[in-house]
């Protein structure tokens, strides 16, 4: 083969085209993976996942230091001072870590990263900035970007997405989150330790709205207690700025007098949508939805030889969902026979305490008639919550009556996002809740409150 031609192409080196690319090359297929960042990772890695978490853990500690630390005996002498910019460093010290983390990843499998816009110009042809390279198949993975609210213009700066909320140089007097979903919660999350009055606008009448409600709720009383303010039911028909602030306009979501609220800084989060601009899709016959979703059967498109993957399609705009889909897919185009079950893919809201879940919610179970049973235990009864003064939340269970196979799992507490894993890997297996009951957890450790919840499923927990 000549040097521009492929066997794979994957356009979009986020989590899902990266992940796709390097298991293509790993398979024996010739893989090159279109990029027009001057960096790997995507969102994920570079504005999104990576440094998001990043700044949830400084922030953390920071409060600890101020608020916490001496319930464990350890004083701080004199005033716990903020070095933002030191803060906002050490993200980018991570970030640049991952990143350079996948070109070392795409050397050493031997994928070609070429560099630039990519676009479709034909069926088994990918235009990088004008140079045309031939494939058998093209992977469309090129992620989403931040949904718009008509009335409110994002400048980055006192009215921003994600991005600008990531970069902010100072902390916000007063932060007024647009929508109570993950990316939201968490970013108020860190600006609210860091000394911001947070204020969450959400049109709904509760946050997380995917997520189980009994979970929702005890979180929603958690943020409370944390300081978080929320205005449920309302809708944000504009914004203006003023030498004060942004003044939002808001409105009861079902009808009622109108009001204003002024900000420092406004973060827009109400979700996210496909990014397919620009790639020609139309021209070349790539069906969407009625959502600006790639059309997809089995990562299939509408034309042969082209395949899509991750927030582009329909699911969880989640990076590790989409990593699952590129791994399936290049294994599906060497002939392979994977499988995903997207039931046990987890979701996970990064704030303190974590919220967690896979499978079913309660309210899924209810609309859906299915007879389940449930168990709960809750963390102020776990030993290792206690040491580590953290026993907000508690564990859930969702099981099926008659079989007794987990059909869900939620988690609100400390580490959550890491105990859940267990339970996904239980819902992949078609584990029961007796399986999980009747496996030796480590004393003292938190994974004791996911035994509990399953014993507690047949009734029988130890230790309440």
């Amino acid at each position: 083969m000549a040097e521009t031609e492929f066997d794979v192409i994957v356009i979009g080196g986020g989590p899902g085209g990266y992940v796709c690319a390097i298991r293509a090359a790993q398979l024996g297929m010739k893989v090159a993976c279109v990029e027009k960042r001057a960096t790997l990772g995507g969102t994920c890695l570079n504005i999104g996942c990576i440094p998001s978490k990043a700044l949830l853990q400084s922030s953390e500690k920071y409060e600890e230091a101020r608020h916490a630390l001496a319930d464990h005996g350890v004083v701080v002498k004199g005033d716990v001072e903020l070095d933002l910019g030191r803060m906002l460093a050490r993200k980018g010290e991570v970030v640049k870590a991952n990143v350079q983390g996948i070109e070392f990843l795409f050397k050493k499998n031997k994928v070609t990263w070429l560099k630039g816009t990519g676009r479709i110009a034909a069926p088994g042809v990918v235009e990088v900035d004008g140079t045309a390279h031939r494939t058998k198949h093209i992977v469309i993975a090129t992620g989403s970007d931040s949904v718009d609210l008509p009335g409110v213009k994002v400048d980055e700066k006192r009215i921003v997405t994600s991005t600008g909320g990531l970069e902010l140089d100072q902390v916000p007097g007063h932060l007024v989150v647009i929508g109570g979903g993950y990316i939201g919660l968490e970013l108020g999350s860190v600006w609210r330790r860091l000394g911001a009055k947070v204020t969450v606008v959400e049109f709904l009448d509760r946050i997380v709205p995917t997520m189980d409600g009994e979970v929702a709720k005890h979180f929603q009383r958690i943020l409370g207690k944390q300081g978080v303010t929320f205005r449920l039911g309302t809708k944000v028909t504009g914004a203006r700025t003023t030498n004060e602030g942004v003044v939002l306009s808001l409105e009861p979501a079902k009808g009622g007098a109108a009001e204003e609220i002024t900000a420092d800084v406004v973060l827009v989060a109400i979700g996210r949508k496909p990014h397919t601009a620009g790639l020609n899709l139309d021209a070349v016959g790539v069906a969407l939805d009625e959502r600006g979703r790639i059309r997809t059967e089995g990562f299939a498109t509408s034309v042969p030889g082209i395949w899509a993957i991750g927030d582009v399609i329909v699911g969880p705009m989640l990076a590790h969902k989409a990593e699952e889909e590129g791994v399936a897919l290049a294994e599906q185009i060497a002939g392979e026979h994977p499988h995903i079950n997207y039931d046990a893919i987890p979701g996970v809201v990064y704030t303190w305490p974590e919220v967690a879940s896979v499978g079913a919610t309660e309210e899924q179970l209810k609309t859906a008639g299915v007879a389940y049973r449930s168990g709960k235990f809750p963390f102020t009864a776990n030993g290792r919550a206690r040491a580590m003064g953290e026993t907000d939340g508690f564990v859930k269970i969702l099981a099926d009556a008659a079989t007794d196979r987990i059909l869900g799992a939620h988690i609100i507490g400390p580490d959550a996002g890491t105990l859940i894993a267990e339970l996904a890997l239980a819902v992949e297996f078609s584990a029961s809740a007796e399986d999980v009951a009747r496996t030796s957890h480590a004393h003292p450790s938190l994974n004791e409150a996911v035994k509990e919840a399953a014993l507690a499923v047949a009734g029988r927990p130890i230790h309440i």
